[in-house]
């Protein structure tokens, strides 16, 4: 899929003869923290860092570009205190007019847009990716097209198992979205997906999402709702939730933001995991390269006699 899209990409420069110059930028991010949690949580302290990527991203002109990244970060598979290192993306973008093609190791776009519409990445994931309802990146080929400057839409078909594990199932992953922007500053998501559990006594998982976002010189605004049907392929296991977010400019190198999560699972199976969350914090920017973001949390279980979960974190970022 990588050698076609570079096939047109190289076609359309050729049928051009001005040319543009080529020209590449290194990627380096690191997002780490500081926390400390009180009550229960008392004992949970220290210095971490969190993720790091390096990667390279180049334009060969006319719209046809690569880029690689390496993602290094923690893994639920081993102990905290090792790290483990990814292909995070390995792909090629061609962009012609109001299309656009993606192939190879691509950002999915299940939450994508949200992502972006949050901002606040380094300090907390967007909803779909902090509760597992899909992952950030997979093997496969997406496509994009702008109809006009007020509706946009996109399909994607990847592996559906993320980057993070080898294809060893047949399934695939499909999903289909549509962007609005009705009014200026005002853009409204629709996103449906399908994973194919391809195996017997798996069910294909279905995640459908819907947001809303107002986006102002001085502040931001944004909500979502998500479904998830059969959670990691078992029958029934169906999870749902929301998102409230809200930020505001104090001044040009200062922000205030605010959010809260709801996540529920069907005859509460997940009842261990389900939870309301809230953040409330403050984003410094140190010059270009550097941001800090002091906030406070709560988590608040939904088991019977679990008890509600405070911290407080000072993250920071680095990346250029």
């Amino acid at each position: 899929m990588a050698g076609v899209l570079a096939c047109i990409g190289i076609t359309a420069q050729a049928q051009d003869a001005n040319r543009e110059e080529p020209k590449g930028k290194a990627i380096v991010q690191a997002f780490g923290n500081f926390h400390t949690g009180f009550g229960a949580e008392n004992d949970d302290r220290g210095f971490e860092l969190e993720r790091s990527y390096f990667g390279y991203e180049y334009n060969f002109g006319k719209g046809l570009s690569a880029k690689a990244v390496m993602d290094i970060g923690k893994s639920s598979d081993v102990s905290d205190y090792q790290r483990m290192a990814y292909i995070k993306n390995a792909m090629v973008s061609w962009k012609k007019d109001g299309l656009t093609l993606n192939g190879g190791l691509i950002s999915t776009t299940q939450f994508n847009f949200q992502e972006k519409f949050w901002g606040y990445r380094y300090i907390m994931k967007s909803f779909q990716d902090e509760y597992k309802f899909g992952s950030s990146a997979d093997l496969g080929l997406s496509v994009a097209y702008k109809f006009a400057d007020w509706v946009s839409a996109d399909a994607i078909i990847v592996n559906g198992e993320g980057y993070k594990k080898i294809q060893k199932n047949d399934g695939l992953n499909y999903g289909l979205g549509v962007t609005l922007t009705p009014v200026k500053g005002l853009q409204v998501r629709l996103y449906g997906g399908l994973n194919e559990g391809s195996e017997e006594g798996k069910e294909d998982i279905t995640n459908v999402a819907a947001f809303i976002g107002y986006k102002h010189e001085r502040f931001t605004i944004g909500a979502e709702y998500n479904q998830m049907w059969n959670a990691s392929n078992k029958e029934g296991a169906d999870q749902s939730g929301y998102s409230l977010f809200a930020s505001g400019k104090l001044s040009k190198m200062t922000d205030l933001f605010v959010r809260y999560d709801d996540l529920s699972s069907k005859n509460d199976w997940n009842i261990s995991k389900d939870e309301s969350a809230a953040i409330l914090g403050a984003q410094f920017k140190l010059g270009k390269y550097v941001k800090i973001a002091p906030n406070f949390r709560i988590s608040m279980p939904k088991a019977d006699g679990a008890d509600d979960c405070y911290s407080a974190y000072v993250n920071c970022y680095f990346g250029f």
